[in-house]
């Protein structure tokens, strides 16, 4: 059978991990300088942890993990029943109770519910782990990929929405990458599904102009109409979407959102916080119709799209003042943001913005002339790595021009040689294969070729 791996996951190489690492690494330091501690929780949670907190869309996307067992005679009957049920969309704990977890502000929502009694908060927490979803892969979608979290809990400031955008900032100005940083506030899309007909309206409305922009107007008003919204609603709607498509200024915009909401509390509360955040920190835009598909989000939304490549959101995250109530955990406010480390990758990647020394290539090899020189191999090899010079032995002994071809072929820049009269004198012989200069030095000044 020929090997391959599940659609929508990959094998990352050595090349490419180190890339990655590149990204991971800009991105911790903001974390970190930013004052947030890490956190990890398990890769798979209790089905009940993550249904029904993404909307419908999201929860059909949970990959379900079936129970162990299953192959046991005794089940067998009764599994197949249970199978019935699960692809109603239904959960049968006989046969899963577990699932992949869809992302990491669930999980954390959990952790602090059930370890609240014992934090300090405001909590700042980062989180930097694989999540699962059941998606249609495609460039920059994958069934299996990172997310890099920071959450800050137990604070409703706004102060904290200025600090999130600032990493943001921070970290794509490291990355050299141009972003475009939106922000809208889910009070607004509240106060609009009240305009509308009520707030029973406001997912509905939400998951539908959240595709504005892959679908266009057109199906936006026709899944609309086939989400039950009347003709007179759904006129409304596209007064509002109409502001984001006249070419406004941040201070139009939010004109305009107010003649709209002159009289909605909730409106007007979502507007206030829209002016707070864009008179405190510039290079940010007004999107009325992002609205963050997922269900927790109650204040702030935010969503990063890089200028320079088409490929979707590679960040986004918002203020969600309840979420924790969904574990029985009342009144504490929080606000986060993600990056999608695998779309910035692509980014990066496409746009050749990697630096160049990234290598994954060790500084110097020895070559192998015979197991009588492995002492004085062992020898080089714990001096160098003690003076932090990567290095490897070639491990067997075969032709010399192979163990050069070696070499070349993982970029290694020197080789050490060590037969007889290198023994003797206990010197070293040190190529470089680049240049093709040969020296014969003490170890000791090897050093200085490397540092």
């Amino acid at each position: 059978m020929k090997p391959s791996i599940p659609q929508g996951t990959r094998d990352f190489s050595a090349e490419v991990v180190v890339k990655r690492n590149y990204i991971f690494n800009i991105i911790k330091t903001q974390f970190e300088l930013f004052g947030f501690e890490p956190l990890e929780t398990p890769a798979f949670e209790n089905v009940e942890t993550l249904m029904g907190k993404y909307g419908d869309e999201g929860d059909k996307l949970i990959f379900k993990i079936l129970n162990n067992g299953l192959d046991l005679d005794e089940k067998k009957a009764k599994a197949r029943e249970d199978f019935e049920t699960v692809l109603q969309g239904k959960n049968v704990k006989g046969i899963t109770e577990r699932a992949l977890k869809y992302d990491l502000t669930i999980p954390f929502a959990r952790y602090v519910a059930m370890n609240h009694g014992k934090l300090t908060f405001p909590l700042k927490r980062y989180q930097i782990q694989p999540v699962w979803r059941a998606d249609r892969p495609q460039r920059g979608r994958y069934r299996e990929f990172y997310q890099c979290d920071v959450d800050i809990v137990g604070s409703q400031s706004l102060f904290n929405e200025l600090e999130l955008i600032q990493i943001y900032q921070n970290v794509f100005q490291a990355l050299n990458v141009k972003v475009s940083i939106c922000i809208n506030n889910r009070k607004i899309l509240a106060a609009l599904a009240e305009l509308v007909g009520g707030a029973e309206n406001m997912m509905n409305i939400t998951i539908a102009i959240d595709k504005l922009d892959k679908i266009g107007i057109d199906k936006v008003n026709e899944e609309l109409s086939n989400r039950g919204l009347n003709t007179a609603a759904i006129e409304k709607i596209n007064q509002y979407l109409q502001i984001a498509q006249s070419n406004l200024s941040n201070d139009e915009i939010i004109e305009q959102l107010q003649n709209m909401f002159l009289h909605s509390d909730l409106g007007k509360k979502g507007i206030e916080e829209l002016s707070y955040i864009l008179k405190n920190i510039e290079n940010v835009e007004i999107d009325v119709t992002l609205a963050r598909g997922l269900n927790y989000y109650t204040g702030t939304i935010l969503e990063v799209k890089p200028v320079d490549v088409k490929i979707g959101s590679i960040g986004g995250g918002g203020r969600y003042d309840d979420l924790t109530g969904l574990f029985g955990l009342k009144d504490m406010p929080g606000v986060g943001i993600s990056f999608g480390v695998d779309r910035i990758y692509d980014v990066v990647e496409e746009l050749n913005l990697f630096p160049e020394n990234l290598s994954t290539s060790v500084d110097v090899i020895l070559l192998n002339f015979g197991t009588e020189f492995d002492k004085r191999n062992r020898e080089i090899l714990s001096f160098l790595r003690k003076h932090n010079i990567s290095c490897e032995l070639y491990p067997d002994v075969v032709k010399t021009d192979k163990q050069f071809k070696y070499a070349e072929k993982k970029n290694i820049d020197f080789v050490i040689m060590i037969n007889e009269n290198e023994l003797s004198q206990e010197l070293i012989s040190i190529k470089n294969i680049v240049t093709g200069e040969k020296k014969l030095i003490s170890l000791e000044e090897t050093v200085n070729l490397f540092h």
